[in-house]
């Protein structure tokens, strides 16, 4: 059996009551690329434009999965998340929980995503939701929802660094639900098994943020809490002085940290970018027994 290292984090910069509703930390990006209205769907393989290597899996195409993470090696339909701290699977996971997005463009917006740069670099960026938007649903999609989430990963090309190096980060404007009635939630996405948040190489390393599977944690607003989560993700972050931002750095094939490391000045501020068409695949729905 392989002997798993786990890395954990106890952070974060908490901001008091008067935050505002929205963190305002997603990055406008005007994405010209998305997967069908649809439930637990992946895209094929889409081209980020730009080479990365991620713990030794070299490559410049990933799977972008409705349920708000991207995969190497193969889609990933799973709606209800389980512990990327002991997962097999090579994953980047923002917000990896039951997203629907079969209501859309009623009660949902559509995954998207484009290609750009920023700072004068390649960048890619999948947005689930739109900064200011109606964000994306929950399982079971209904118009009666009243809660929304808007989170985005970015990806940034660094092979001005080294071969293979980038930088990603997980931006957060609105979170109001954690899981799907799936996944045991309520009607209103509050409850069961909550969505977890980080990355892992599938074997050796993993990381998970704090307030990862704890129901109310990451919530900000609505229906499923009276005060913000103690781990609410618009009112925290790590590694930026920007709330709801956090980032990560990847050199020679590993993740730096991922504590409290400083970011390089060009992490700090995104600027939008060109874009290129991506084609995207819709795969399976859920299956009736679900």
């Amino acid at each position: 059996m392989r002997l798993l290292v786990r890395t954990t984090i106890a952070f974060l910069f908490v901001v008091g009551v008067a935050a505002p509703a929205r963190a305002g930390a997603i990055i406008p990006w005007v994405a010209d690329a998305s997967l069908a209205a649809n439930d637990d769907g992946s895209t094929g393989l889409i081209n980020l434009g730009f080479g990365i290597n991620f713990y030794g899996i070299s490559t410049n195409q990933v799977y972008i999965n409705n349920n708000g993470n991207i995969t190497f090696s193969g889609p990933l339909g799973t709606y209800t998340p389980f512990p990327i701290l002991t997962t097999g699977v090579a994953m980047i996971a923002p917000f990896f929980a039951d997203v629907d997005t079969s209501s859309a463009p009623t009660n949902s917006e559509l995954v998207n995503w484009g290609d750009g740069t920023f700072d004068g670099r390649t960048a890619f960026a999948i947005n689930w939701g739109t900064s200011g938007g109606i964000g994306v649903d929950y399982f079971a999609a209904s118009t009666s929802h009243t809660n929304s989430n808007n989170f985005q990963l970015i990806i940034v090309d660094r092979s001005d660094t080294g071969a293979g190096n980038f930088d990603f980060m997980f931006n957060y404007d609105l979170i109001q639900w954690e899981a799907g009635q799936a996944s045991g939630s309520d009607a209103q996405g509050c409850g069961g098994s909550s969505a977890r948040v980080g990355w892992s190489n599938g074997s050796s390393a993993t990381f998970e943020l704090a307030g990862s599977a704890v129901d109310g944690a990451f919530i900000d607003s609505g229906t499923c809490v009276t005060s913000p989560g103690s781990n609410a993700l618009i009112f925290n972050s790590l590694n930026s002085n920007v709330n709801g931002r956090y980032l990560f750095s990847v050199r020679e094939g590993s993740v730096v940290g991922p504590g409290p490391v400083v970011p390089e000045p060009s992490t700090l501020l995104l600027l939008g970018g060109g874009l290129v068409v991506v084609a995207a695949r819709l795969r399976s729905r859920r299956n009736a027994a679900r």
